[in-house]
Protein backbone atom coordinates (compact mmCIF):
# COMPACT_ATOMS: atom_id res chain seq x y z
CA UNK A 1 0.00 0.00 0.00
CA UNK A 2 2.65 2.49 1.43
CA UNK A 3 6.48 2.16 0.59
CA UNK A 4 9.28 4.82 2.01
CA UNK A 5 12.93 3.69 0.78
CA UNK A 6 15.79 5.47 2.63
CA UNK A 7 13.64 8.72 1.96
CA UNK A 8 15.07 12.45 2.53
CA UNK A 9 13.71 15.58 2.33
CA UNK A 10 14.95 18.63 2.42
CA UNK A 11 13.21 22.13 2.08
CA UNK A 12 15.20 25.22 1.21
CA UNK A 13 18.43 23.64 3.09
CA UNK A 14 16.50 22.39 5.66
CA UNK A 15 16.56 18.38 6.35
CA UNK A 16 12.87 17.90 7.18
CA UNK A 17 12.97 14.19 6.82
CA UNK A 18 16.78 11.44 6.88
CA UNK A 19 16.84 8.35 5.72
CA UNK A 20 13.18 7.24 6.56
CA UNK A 21 12.55 3.00 5.71
CA UNK A 22 9.43 1.42 6.44
CA UNK A 23 6.13 -0.04 4.92
CA UNK A 24 2.17 0.09 5.30
CA UNK A 25 -0.35 -2.75 4.52
CA UNK A 26 -3.69 -2.56 3.46
CA UNK A 27 -5.86 -1.33 5.92
CA UNK A 28 -3.28 -1.20 8.70
CA UNK A 29 -3.60 1.75 11.39
CA UNK A 30 -0.42 3.55 11.95
CA UNK A 31 -0.14 6.27 14.35
CA UNK A 32 2.70 8.74 13.84
CA UNK A 33 3.98 10.29 16.81
CA UNK A 34 6.92 12.71 17.94
CA UNK A 35 7.42 16.05 19.17
CA UNK A 36 6.27 18.95 16.70
CA UNK A 37 8.70 19.72 13.82
CA UNK A 38 10.30 16.09 13.93
CA UNK A 39 9.15 15.33 10.38
CA UNK A 40 5.19 13.97 10.90
CA UNK A 41 3.38 16.05 8.74
CA UNK A 42 6.56 15.94 5.72
CA UNK A 43 5.70 11.82 5.93
CA UNK A 44 2.21 12.58 5.13
CA UNK A 45 3.05 15.05 2.64
CA UNK A 46 5.23 12.45 0.65
CA UNK A 47 2.54 9.96 0.80
CA UNK A 48 -0.38 12.19 -0.74
CA UNK A 49 2.07 13.09 -3.29
CA UNK A 50 1.96 16.85 -2.24
CA UNK A 51 5.91 16.60 -2.25
CA UNK A 52 8.61 14.67 -3.69
CA UNK A 53 11.93 13.14 -1.90
CA UNK A 54 15.27 14.21 -2.51
CA UNK A 55 16.49 10.94 -2.07
CA UNK A 56 14.88 7.58 -1.84
CA UNK A 57 11.61 6.06 -3.28
CA UNK A 58 7.95 6.31 -2.11
CA UNK A 59 5.56 4.01 -3.22
CA UNK A 60 2.00 4.61 -2.59
CA UNK A 61 -0.85 2.27 -4.13
CA UNK A 62 2.05 0.89 -6.61
CA UNK A 63 3.03 3.86 -8.08
CA UNK A 64 6.26 5.43 -7.86
CA UNK A 65 6.87 8.94 -6.74
CA UNK A 66 10.17 9.57 -8.77
CA UNK A 67 8.41 7.89 -12.33
CA UNK A 68 4.85 9.14 -12.15
CA UNK A 69 3.71 11.49 -14.77
CA UNK A 70 2.37 14.72 -12.34
CA UNK A 71 -0.51 14.02 -14.63
CA UNK A 72 -1.84 10.65 -12.90
CA UNK A 73 -1.15 12.42 -9.69
CA UNK A 74 -4.55 14.02 -9.20
CA UNK A 75 -6.02 10.44 -10.04
CA UNK A 76 -3.94 9.10 -6.73
CA UNK A 77 -4.88 11.55 -4.79
CA UNK A 78 -8.88 10.60 -5.19
CA UNK A 79 -8.04 7.43 -3.62
CA UNK A 80 -6.38 9.39 -0.24
CA UNK A 81 -8.65 11.51 2.26
CA UNK A 82 -6.83 14.09 3.95
CA UNK A 83 -8.33 15.43 7.43
CA UNK A 84 -5.97 18.20 9.16
CA UNK A 85 -6.17 19.75 12.47
CA UNK A 86 -7.48 23.15 11.93
CA UNK A 87 -10.64 21.49 10.18
CA UNK A 88 -10.45 23.68 6.95
CA UNK A 89 -13.69 23.99 6.25
CA UNK A 90 -15.66 26.61 3.95
CA UNK A 91 -16.87 29.28 6.38
CA UNK A 92 -19.79 30.15 4.14
CA UNK A 93 -20.78 27.13 3.18
CA UNK A 94 -23.11 24.72 4.83
CA UNK A 95 -21.93 21.07 6.41
CA UNK A 96 -23.50 19.20 2.91
CA UNK A 97 -22.15 21.71 0.85
CA UNK A 98 -18.58 21.21 2.26
CA UNK A 99 -18.82 17.66 1.91
CA UNK A 100 -20.43 17.87 -1.65
CA UNK A 101 -17.13 19.83 -2.78
CA UNK A 102 -15.19 17.46 -2.54
CA UNK A 103 -17.04 15.07 -4.46
CA UNK A 104 -17.60 18.56 -7.22
CA UNK A 105 -14.04 18.68 -7.89
CA UNK A 106 -13.72 15.40 -9.38
CA UNK A 107 -16.46 15.58 -11.72
CA UNK A 108 -19.15 13.41 -9.71
CA UNK A 109 -23.05 13.46 -10.88
CA UNK A 110 -25.64 15.78 -9.05
CA UNK A 111 -27.44 12.68 -8.00
CA UNK A 112 -24.69 10.71 -7.29
CA UNK A 113 -23.20 13.45 -5.07
CA UNK A 114 -26.41 13.36 -2.98
CA UNK A 115 -26.43 9.82 -2.31
CA UNK A 116 -22.83 10.08 -1.52
CA UNK A 117 -22.76 13.24 1.50
CA UNK A 118 -26.10 11.59 2.51
CA UNK A 119 -24.13 8.21 3.28
CA UNK A 120 -21.05 9.77 5.06
CA UNK A 121 -22.75 12.27 6.83
CA UNK A 122 -25.24 9.35 8.47
CA UNK A 123 -22.00 7.33 9.42
CA UNK A 124 -20.58 10.60 11.02
CA UNK A 125 -23.87 11.46 12.62
CA UNK A 126 -24.08 14.48 11.12
CA UNK A 127 -27.03 14.33 8.55
CA UNK A 128 -29.26 16.51 10.75
CA UNK A 129 -27.24 19.18 11.15
CA UNK A 130 -26.44 18.93 7.33
CA UNK A 131 -27.81 22.51 6.76
CA UNK A 132 -25.83 24.51 9.29
CA UNK A 133 -22.43 26.20 9.24
CA UNK A 134 -19.23 25.19 10.46
CA UNK A 135 -19.26 28.07 13.12
CA UNK A 136 -22.74 26.31 14.06
CA UNK A 137 -21.10 23.66 14.82
CA UNK A 138 -18.64 22.57 17.98
CA UNK A 139 -15.30 21.66 17.47
CA UNK A 140 -15.70 17.62 17.49
CA UNK A 141 -18.75 18.58 14.94
CA UNK A 142 -16.72 20.57 12.48
CA UNK A 143 -13.65 17.33 12.75
CA UNK A 144 -16.26 15.12 12.16
CA UNK A 145 -17.82 16.95 8.91
CA UNK A 146 -13.70 17.01 7.51
CA UNK A 147 -13.60 13.22 8.18
CA UNK A 148 -16.78 13.45 6.50
CA UNK A 149 -15.44 15.25 3.45
CA UNK A 150 -12.24 12.95 3.34
CA UNK A 151 -14.03 10.30 2.89
CA UNK A 152 -16.94 10.75 0.52
CA UNK A 153 -14.81 9.76 -2.54
CA UNK A 154 -14.46 6.02 -1.01
CA UNK A 155 -10.22 6.47 -0.18
CA UNK A 156 -8.08 3.45 0.19
CA UNK A 157 -5.99 5.85 2.54
CA UNK A 158 -6.94 8.44 5.30
CA UNK A 159 -4.17 10.96 6.19
CA UNK A 160 -5.01 12.40 9.33
CA UNK A 161 -2.49 15.18 10.57
CA UNK A 162 -3.23 15.56 14.35
CA UNK A 163 -7.12 15.41 13.74
CA UNK A 164 -7.41 15.88 17.80
CA UNK A 165 -4.70 19.09 18.95
CA UNK A 166 -7.66 20.98 19.03
CA UNK A 167 -9.99 18.84 20.80
CA UNK A 168 -10.99 17.89 24.45
CA UNK A 169 -10.01 14.52 25.48
CA UNK A 170 -13.25 12.97 25.55
CA UNK A 171 -13.88 14.82 22.03
CA UNK A 172 -10.43 13.27 21.07
CA UNK A 173 -11.52 9.83 21.99
CA UNK A 174 -14.92 10.04 19.96
CA UNK A 175 -12.79 11.07 16.79
CA UNK A 176 -10.06 8.34 17.27
CA UNK A 177 -13.06 5.72 17.33
CA UNK A 178 -14.30 7.32 14.36
CA UNK A 179 -11.24 6.97 13.12
CA UNK A 180 -11.28 2.87 14.20
CA UNK A 181 -14.64 2.27 12.26
CA UNK A 182 -13.72 4.00 9.02
CA UNK A 183 -10.51 1.38 9.78
CA UNK A 184 -12.44 -1.56 10.20
CA UNK A 185 -14.25 -1.16 7.07
CA UNK A 186 -11.21 -1.56 5.07
CA UNK A 187 -9.71 1.87 5.01
CA UNK A 188 -5.65 1.92 5.72
CA UNK A 189 -5.01 4.73 8.39
CA UNK A 190 -2.37 7.25 8.60
CA UNK A 191 -2.46 9.37 11.71
CA UNK A 192 -0.30 11.76 13.25
CA UNK A 193 0.07 13.12 16.98
CA UNK A 194 2.04 14.66 19.79
CA UNK A 195 -0.36 13.02 22.48
CA UNK A 196 1.42 10.89 24.44
CA UNK A 197 -2.21 10.05 26.11
CA UNK A 198 -3.78 9.18 22.58
CA UNK A 199 -0.93 6.69 21.74
CA UNK A 200 -0.47 5.32 25.08
CA UNK A 201 -4.30 3.89 25.09
CA UNK A 202 -5.19 4.11 21.13
CA UNK A 203 -1.87 3.21 19.51
CA UNK A 204 -1.77 0.38 17.39
CA UNK A 205 1.28 0.24 15.48
CA UNK A 206 3.48 3.19 16.64
CA UNK A 207 6.01 4.67 14.94
CA UNK A 208 8.44 7.58 16.33
CA UNK A 209 9.93 10.39 14.55
CA UNK A 210 12.68 12.69 16.02
CA UNK A 211 14.66 15.11 14.25
CA UNK A 212 13.94 13.74 10.96
CA UNK A 213 14.46 10.21 11.61
CA UNK A 214 12.30 7.09 12.46
CA UNK A 215 13.81 6.25 15.80
CA UNK A 216 11.13 3.38 16.66
CA UNK A 217 8.12 1.42 14.80
CA UNK A 218 6.74 -0.75 17.03
CA UNK A 219 3.46 -3.18 16.83
CA UNK A 220 1.28 -2.86 20.16
CA UNK A 221 -1.59 -4.39 19.72
CA UNK A 222 -4.25 -5.53 17.30
CA UNK A 223 -7.30 -4.58 16.15
CA UNK A 224 -9.32 -7.17 18.83
CA UNK A 225 -8.12 -4.54 22.00
CA UNK A 226 -9.78 -1.90 20.62
CA UNK A 227 -13.10 -2.31 22.74
CA UNK A 228 -11.03 -2.73 26.37
CA UNK A 229 -9.01 0.55 24.67
CA UNK A 230 -11.98 2.72 24.24
CA UNK A 231 -13.62 2.01 27.37
CA UNK A 232 -10.75 1.89 29.62
CA UNK A 233 -7.95 4.34 31.21
CA UNK A 234 -8.95 8.09 30.52
CA UNK A 235 -12.64 6.62 31.63
CA UNK A 236 -11.11 4.85 34.06
CA UNK A 237 -13.71 4.79 37.55
CA UNK A 238 -16.32 6.22 35.22
CA UNK A 239 -18.86 4.93 32.99
CA UNK A 240 -18.17 5.27 29.11
CA UNK A 241 -20.08 7.00 26.80
CA UNK A 242 -22.64 4.93 24.84
CA UNK A 243 -21.19 5.29 21.79
CA UNK A 244 -18.42 4.00 23.63
CA UNK A 245 -19.68 0.91 24.69
CA UNK A 246 -19.94 -2.00 22.87
CA UNK A 247 -21.71 -5.21 23.21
Amino acid sequence: MIGFRHVDLVYDDQVALKDVTFTVANGEFLCLTGPSGAGKSSILRLIAMDALPSRGEVIVRGMLASRMNRRKVPRLRREIGFVFQDFRLLDDRSVEDNVAFAQLVVGVRSAQIKRNVMRVLTQVGLWGKRHRLPRQLSGGEQQRVAIARAMVNSPKILLADEPTGNLDPVTAQEIIDLLFRINDAGTCVVFSTHDHGIVHVFGERVMIVQDGRLVSDEKRRTQVDRSANLADHMYRGQSAPKEFQHA
